[in-house]
């Protein structure tokens, strides 16, 4: 039997492991420490895709829902409402929910695993990080002044970063600043200001610069989740992302079995180097719009710097062979590349 080793602890991990058993294949989960964010925004795409892996729709019963956005983006700008459903979940209770029940197996463990999915660090041997950024996330516990707000999101630009305000509940929620002091922001604030009480106690830092790793594939190993790259939260994409590269690994190595050679790892980087490109050009077109001045200049220099790196990585034009077809991937009927 094929035997694999999943290095990780979150959304990646358990979903590679989950679909890869219960595909056959001996997939060991190898717990690895990693940095959890306070609170996750979870969409309904993502929701039914994350369901769908464990075939469970109750995972995110009983959580907190938000059905509104209220942004205000841009110098001066006037907040406005947009519609929006999402649940709010913290990172530890998104692990809870998603850790897979492994098949109990009575057997050693391998000591030459076949493949090794890597999705969370360190990085795997050889692997560098190539940064597109310089911004750092600040989260910090809040409790709300208007309980009856509590179902909608509120971000607002500022001359030197951005606020993020997720409830979680309501009475209280998370507080991200992304690119300066919490106290500083809040000073400078017009919107969120008037939603939270002073903040209580800090829930740490974390980097909310795009981040990607390279070489990100090799023979017998693959890199996932938060080993692979890293998103800016301002696009809410990051759990998203890293289940479908979830999807793509464990499909990439059963098909190997069938297939063996680099065309599949091939296609699994540039897979993952086209979804990375575009969160680059979302993240541009939000930065583009949020303020003017040099720390918002400079962000705006790393992101473009990103893109190209992206398109020289990627050539002129990606060439896709094979294609998921539910969680499996198949092989695209050869046709004429100018009909692509």
């Amino acid at each position: 039997m094929l035997e694999v080793i999943v290095r990780g602890e979150g959304a990646a991990a358990f979903c590679s492991a989950r679909l890869l058993n219960v595909a056959g294949v001996y997939a060991r989960l190898e717990r690895a420490e990693q940095v959890r964010v306070p609170a996750v925004m979870l969409g309904e795409a993502a929701q039914a895709l994350i369901c769908d892996v464990f075939e469970n729709n109750g995972l995110f019963a009983g959580l907190h829902r938000i059905e509104k956005r209220v942004v205000a983006w841009g110098r001066d700008a006037d907040p406005i409402a947009l519609p929006h459903s999402s649940v709010v979940i913290s990172g530890q209770e998104l692990s809870n929910r998603l850790c897979p029940t492994l098949p109990d197996r009575d057997r050693h463990e391998p000591e030459s695993p076949a493949w090794t999915i890597h999705c969370s660090r360190p990085l795997p041997p050889g692997s560098i990080e190539h940064n597109f950024g310089t911004r750092i996330a600040r989260a910090s516990a809040v409790e709300l002044k208007h309980p009856s707000n509590s179902g909608s999101c509120w971000i607002e630009s500022l001359e030197s970063g951005w606020l993020f305000l997720v409830p979680t509940s309501e009475k209280s929620g998370w507080l991200l600043s992304v690119g300066g002091p919490t106290d500083d922001f809040l000073g400078g604030s017009r919107l969120i200001v008037k939603q939270i009480e002073p903040p209580d106690r800090s829930g740490g830092e974390f980097p909310a610069y795009p981040r990607i790793a390279t070489p990100m594939c090799g023979p017998g190993w693959l890199a996932c989740g938060t080993a692979a790259m890293g998103f800016d939260p301002l696009c809410g994409d990051g759990t998203a992302h890293a289940v479908r590269e979830a999807i793509l690994a464990a499909a990439v190595i059963r098909a190997s079995e069938r297939e063996p050679g680099e065309n599949i790892l091939a296609h699994y980087r540039t897979r993952l180097l086209a979804g990375f490109k575009r969160h680059l050009e979302l993240c541009r077109e939000f930065y583009q719009r949020g303020w003017s001045g040099p720390w918002w200049d400079a962000e705006l220099h790393h992101i473009r710097v990103g893109i190209e790196w992206c398109e020289a990585e990627l050539g002129a034009e990606p060439d896709f062979r094979y294609q998921l077809n539910g969680f499996d991937l198949k092989r695209i009927s050869a046709m004429p590349r100018e009909i692509r």
